[in-house]
């Protein structure tokens, strides 16, 4: 029974270090800052999680790829990444790249003047969102324009993008998107999207480029997953849960201005996404449920195009959140369906 519980692909060993730290922060949290600040902090984590799942299947097509000393790194640096520097030094980082303040400055207001520091940060949201939105819509079409990709959902979309003609094509239409929304008259930050915009597209092509270029071919599968090869997917990952993370962070602010408790609870949810992607990976979910990963992508275009829109519109947080779950239901039960008629079909065929 405990050797069960304890098994590598077991579910309670995955998840029983996000369960520890989730009660010691809560408990930490509880004692320092009060029942306020402690409900406050399950709201964050369950928005996290509820929200990220999407997060974790793209993460997992990633670090099964990488080798297991890799994917350790992400399991532990990663985390830290994660909690220290995607949901605190990040945000700090972009408040003083588009304000004429030094990071300094912003740390001290962060820390000090939270009501300041989140003035700041909303000062930044159209550079944020511009470069998110071009990152994950790359990170999109890039799947769905895919040759590679023999499994389709919805067969006409999907073989209607696979035919576009050229390798780069996605990110010229990515290219596009982002001129047409920064000349559009209602948008009030026209410089600052081309700028975040192209910034977003220039880092996902780079990552993609060094990727492929230290990425040998499929024979030599074993050396790919480890070395550089294995370095450019780490960061890979790191990237891509930066601009996950950016909507968290803006929208935590509308439960609470305290930074470090943001931090706990956004933080203490990221490291709950990180079981979740180990969990999928060793448990080659993705195998079972063959349009998990379109359904995925399917919720990270709404993301993509819900960042877009908050340039002109405010788009709650849990509207995004919870367009994005149902579609990643409904790939689930539409795996589900497809493996059922898959088996009814090979029982039909050894009757005959």
């Amino acid at each position: 029974m405990l050797s069960s519980l304890w098994h590598r692909n077991s579910a309670f060993r995955i998840f029983s270090f996000s369960g520890f730290i989730t009660a010691a922060v809560l408990v930490a949290v509880f004692i320092l800052a009060g029942p306020a600040a402690f409900l406050i902090a399950v709201a964050l984590i369950i928005i996290e999680v509820t929200f990220s799942f999407d997060n974790a299947v793209i993460n997992a097509r990633v670090l099964r790829e990488l080798s297991p000393f890799w994917q350790k790194i992400f399991l532990t640096v990663g985390i830290a990444i994660a909690v220290f520097g995607m949901r605190i030094i990040f945000p700090i980082a972009i408040v003083a790249i588009t304000t004429t303040l030094n990071w300094r400055e912003v740390l001290n207001l962060s820390l000090n003047d939270p009501n300041k520091y989140a003035i700041a940060l909303k000062e930044a949201e159209p550079a944020i969102a511009a470069f998110g939105s071009a990152f994950l819509l790359m990170l999109v079409l890039h799947f769905f324009t895919s040759r590679e990709k023999k499994v389709h959902w919805f067969k006409l979309l999907e073989k209607g993008l696979i035919a576009i003609p050229g390798k780069w094509s996605y990110a010229a239409m990515v290219a596009f998107i982002v001129v047409v929304v920064a000349a559009m008259p209602s948008n009030q930050h026209p410089e600052q999207t081309l700028k975040a915009g192209f910034a977003g597209i220039v880092i996902y092509a780079v990552i993609h480029w060094l990727s492929t270029h230290f990425m040998p071919r499929l024979h030599h599968r074993r050396i790919a997953r480890t070395g550089v090869a294995g370095f450019v997917g780490f960061l890979y990952l790191e990237i891509l849960d930066a601009s996950f993370s950016l909507d968290s962070v803006i929208g935590a602010f509308a439960l609470t201005n305290k930074v470090l408790l943001i931090a706990a609870g956004l933080g203490v949810g990221a490291i709950w996404v990180r079981s979740m992607t180990v969990y999928i990976t060793r448990r080659e979910t993705l195998n079972v449920y063959r349009y998990l990963e379109h359904g995925a992508h399917y919720a990270v275009g709404i993301l993509a195009l819900s960042l877009l829109i908050s340039l002109f519109l405010d788009i709650p947080e849990v509207v995004t959140g919870i367009f994005g779950v149902s579609v990643i239901v409904l790939a689930v039960l539409e795996s589900r369906k497809a493996n059922k008629e898959k088996v009814s079909e090979l029982a039909e065929e050894v009757q005959l």
